[in-house]
């Protein structure tokens, strides 16, 4: 996906130097490496193509720093330093940013509360660029206000495409194949990246709990593994898909068997959490030899078939047939079988995790409006 935008973006002539506001949201792991390629990829866009990303403004919940004449990429990091303590007053921010041209608000948080600001960025003609995915898979009616806000050919936009598979072009091909008139008839799917590294590492010599306390240390899971484990992250994930392909849908409606059983679920403190885990090894470790015996892989499922217009998630076994059994690492894949690709599934596969490849999708998400696509 970023090869195509920047083919697309070299092709097109600019006639003048094209300024684009950035006002970014977040500034953790993922958006930090955003502003790393943000200022490594500054002065190509610029002297090559004409284009000038000015950053005007960075927001994290314990400060904020704005100017309209745009902070420094070499020393952003001390400017929201100095900034550490100050209120975000969003109508402020708003007003700031109606007054200038191809401003985009980039939302790298994880966040409840800052999707609630789109509605009122739209309205003012400010685009968003969203890793975030707490609007698009909030209540049917603060999607559907989403799309209205966003349905003219010209006027603000919402980009969505880090919201399921990080940076993989998963969102975008769904639009093309509806927007080209192909009807889903189902989706399958793998879409967490930690719980496809913890079934693809699941094995008779490493047990269940063992290969998820592995996972919490190399940082993929939660804080607390409960947060990956309970699918809801997924939940959220398959229900964008599920509204993209057409249905009105609440997150509710998503059809959830748990990975785990209450009593785990219920563990007082991540300690506790995976002391109970580890007395439920035998039964993982049954499923797992059962799916062997058979050739089979488990793989952590979700599924929208739009014939009974439901959204499931479960643990499946898959055979050798099935595009997710060689499935490696935390790679994420989704599996269209539409009227177009009835005989053969389109899929898309890749690493569906990862500070790298999320902030290269959100930089070319930014890329595309500002090519005006």
């Amino acid at each position: 996906i970023i090869f195509s935008c920047f083919l697309c973006f070299f092709t097109t002539m600019a006639s003048a130097q094209k300024v684009v506001h950035l006002l970014i949201c977040g500034l953790g792991q993922i958006g930090s490496t955003l502003m790393d390629q943000l200022t490594c990829q500054a002065q190509v866009l610029a002297s090559q193509r004409g284009l000038l990303l000015k950053v005007v403004g960075l927001v994290e919940y314990w400060g904020i720093v704005a100017s309209p004449d745009g902070i420094p990429l070499n020393g952003w990091k001390a400017a929201l330093e100095a900034g550490r303590g100050k209120v975000t007053d969003w109508p402020h921010l708003i007003e700031m940013l109606k007054k200038l041209p191809n401003a985009i608000v980039v939302d790298v948080t994880a966040s409840a509360d800052l999707p609630a600001q789109y509605p009122a960025l739209l309205r003012a003609g400010i685009s968003v660029v969203a890793a975030n995915k707490k609007a698009s898979s909030g209540t049917q009616a603060a999607y559907d206000l989403l799309q209205e806000l966003t349905r003219g050919s010209s006027g603000p936009r919402l980009y969505i495409e880090c919201n399921v598979g990080a940076g993989l072009p998963i969102i975008s091909t769904l639009k093309g194949l509806v927007s080209a008139g192909d009807q889903v008839v189902t989706i399958e799917a793998v879409l967490s990246g930690t719980l496809s590294f913890i079934f693809n590492t699941f094995s008779a010599d490493h047990t269940f709990s063992s290969v998820v306390r592995q996972a919490k240390q190399k940082g993929y899971t939660e804080p607390d593994p409960r947060d990956d484990l309970s699918g809801l992250d997924v939940a959220r994930k398959i229900l964008i898909l599920s509204r993209i392909a057409g249905l009105k849908m609440e997150l509710s409606d998503v059809q959830i068997t748990p990975l785990l059983s209450a009593k785990v679920s219920a563990a007082a403190s991540v300690d506790e959490f995976f002391t109970l885990l580890a007395a439920e090894d035998a039964d993982y470790e049954a499923k797992r030899a059962a799916a062997a015996a058979e050739d089979k892989r488990l793989r952590f499922v979700a599924k929208l078939d739009m014939a009974s217009k439901k959204a499931t998630i479960s643990l499946v076994a898959v055979d050798r047939t099935h595009p997710m059994y060689p499935l490696q690492g935390a790679d994420n894949i989704v599996v269209f079988r539409t009227a177009y690709y009835s005989d053969r599934p389109l899929v898309v596969i890749g690493p569906g995790a990862g500070a790298a490849v999320t902030a290269a999708g959100v930089f070319t998400d930014i890329l595309l409006h500002s090519i005006g696509q």
